[in-house]
């Protein structure tokens, strides 16, 4: 490994939130929170590309820089897989409509439509790049720290590609960026380094950032560093800065023990669990819902409630909330396997709006994805929360449509246990999501389809083939020509019905697209034909021997 000699300790810093669609850069407020209260006299600014109109970007960017001087610019990168569909992207509708559409001209104009959108991705990926390399051409001898969601995940691609002299932080950023703003030689924390002709170093992680010593963000430090705060508030010039609109992220934990095996969180967090002090926590929801009016909170981990560890956890952060009667809206992705009637209640005196899950409704599949949890198990669950006040909250299903194992029975099972939980909750208060696996670089889930032939072994994960970028988005025949058919014929449905100034809000695409496939999978062709398919491709290697 290459000898580098420490830099001088920083004086400014100077973050840049890279484009995607509006959401709170909690991570990146965390890191400059993190900062502040260990060197305090370092300058530091935040600036977020997404509010920025994109002919905009380069000069505000290079106005910043110039402006600011900086000795660090630290980008974060949330996105960036190509097959993933996000609020402002209808990739499955456009995937569905080219594989599945009706029409020869339905099917010709999703495929400019795919095109558009891989090209959109290449252009938005070339222009985050060229944002590196703007830093190296107005500052030579600021240092380039790349981190966020994306590097996390495609760190070694990430860093191929950077301009020499760049770090790329995988995973936790307070502690690598604190020792690089010393002025450390090898910074804490996992990172790849770009060396001066571009080679790159790789650097593991020797030790667990202390996330127990996290105090609650200090936000009016925040807002003096961060000018477009105010955007997350719904404001507008001539409002007050208290706004019920807001929706915020707030991290309670981090790590994953599960083995989810299409899931890279014990990767990227590590396996053990590490906690915040739920008195900081709660905090940091008061100071937001007091003193900006925040009334909205997502808990941002990888699962808010997964072991019975941590639901000790989430039950002392509730009972903190109770205690403060703070009358806000929370959720967050739940596991319900230690779920106990109590917790149940606080859940729900605490003021979460929806549970949000994964959800299969056959043990084969729950198995299959090494989930870890029983159907039965998650079925009581459900019906705990209903016994103990479980109202006109929504229950938002996470469905793995086509997964790994998936037949037509499994898949009707499924469809049995969401009529289950329409009985249960009122069918308008249930949202299956069409949702399908998306495979990641180095899961095994990714291990078994290569093994199998699925995939090639030598893909690039980050590719623009557009036949490569399909697969990634996992909905193999025969079932899914029946799902995305289903899903089709139920959008044109939805659509019709909304021409026709008929359509109510107990119209929703997951509930109409379950009706559809469960006339569809209840025919003797359908059956007959996924069957005899299945039976002649199904080669079924176990997860630990496609490692």
């Amino acid at each position: 490994m290459t000898v580098i000699s420490p830099r001088a300790p920083a004086a400014s810093v100077l973050y840049v939130r890279l484009p995607c669609w509006k959401i709170w850069p909690g991570g990146v407020v965390y890191v400059a929170d993190w900062i502040h209260k260990h060197r305090p006299t370092v300058t530091q600014h935040l600036l977020d590309l997404a509010l920025i109109p994109p002919a905009e970007r380069t000069q505000v960017l290079t106005e910043h820089i110039q402006r600011m001087n900086p000795d660090v610019v630290a980008f974060s990168w949330r996105n960036m897989q190509s097959f993933g569909p996000h609020p402002e992207d209808d990739a499955l509708g456009v995937v569905m409509n080219y594989d599945y559409g009706k029409t020869p001209w339905r099917r010709v104009k999703a495929a400019f439509q795919a095109a558009g959108i891989l090209w959109r991705y290449q252009a938005d990926r070339l222009a985050n790049l060229g944002y590196f390399k703007l830093v190296k051409r107005i500052k030579a001898d600021a240092q380039v720290i790349v981190g966020g969601t994306a590097v996390s995940i495609f760190g070694r691609q990430i860093a191929e590609r950077c301009p020499p002299d760049t770090l790329v932080v995988v995973g936790e950023g307070e502690d690598a960026m604190l020792s690089i703003v010393d002025g450390a030689a090898e910074p804490l924390g996992e990172y790849y380094r770009v060396g001066a002709r571009g080679a790159v170093e790789h650097h593991a992680r020797e030790s667990e950032f202390p996330l127990s010593e996290r105090t609650a963000v200090d936000f009016p430090y925040v807002e003096q560093i961060f000018p477009q705060f105010g955007e997350y508030l719904g404001m507008t010039p001539n409002q007050d800065i208290r706004s019920a609109e807001a929706y915020f992220g707030v991290n309670t934990k981090r790590g994953c023990p599960l083995q989810c095996n299409f899931c890279l969180y014990n990767k990227i967090e590590g396996a053990h669990q590490r906690y915040r002090e739920p008195i900081e926590i709660v905090n940091e929801v008061e100071l937001l819902h007091q003193r900006y009016g925040v009334q909205n909170f997502w808990f941002t981990d990888a699962q808010f409630c997964s072991t019975k560890q941590s639901a000790h956890h989430v039950e002392e952060i509730l009972d903190e909330i109770l205690r403060r009667d703070l009358k806000i809206a929370w959720a967050g992705y739940l596991r319900l396997n230690h779920l106990t009637p109590g917790l149940a209640k606080k859940m729900i005196d605490s003021g979460i709006t929806s549970i949000d899950l994964s959800f299969t409704g056959t043990q084969e599949v729950i198995d299959s994805l090494t989930l870890g949890y029983k159907l039965d198990q998650q079925m009581d669950a459900f019906r705990m929360f209903k016994a103990v006040g479980f109202t006109d909250q929504k229950v938002k299903l996470y469905i793995p449509f086509n997964a790994p194992g998936e037949t037509v029975e499994t898949l009707s099972h499924t469809i049995a246990r969401i009529e289950d939980l329409y009985a249960l909750f009122g069918r308008e208060n249930v949202l299956p999501f069409i949702f399908f696996i998306g495979v990641q670089p180095g899961t095994p889930i990714e291990k078994r389809l290569i093994a199998e032939g699925y995939l090639p072994k030598d893909y690039n994960p980050l590719t623009m083939n557009p036949f490569i970028v399909k697969k990634l988005l996992y909905n193999p025949e025969p079932l899914g020509g029946v799902i995305g058919r289903a899903y089709l014929e139920a959008s044109e449905a939805l659509a019709a019905l909304k021409d026709a100034a008929t359509n109510s809000e107990g119209d929703y695409i997951g509930r109409a697209t379950m009706d559809v496939l469960k006339r569809e999978l209840a025919r003797p062709e359908v059956i007959r034909r996924c069957t005899a398919a299945q039976s002649r491709t199904r080669r079924v290697i176990p997860i630990a021997n496609a490692a």
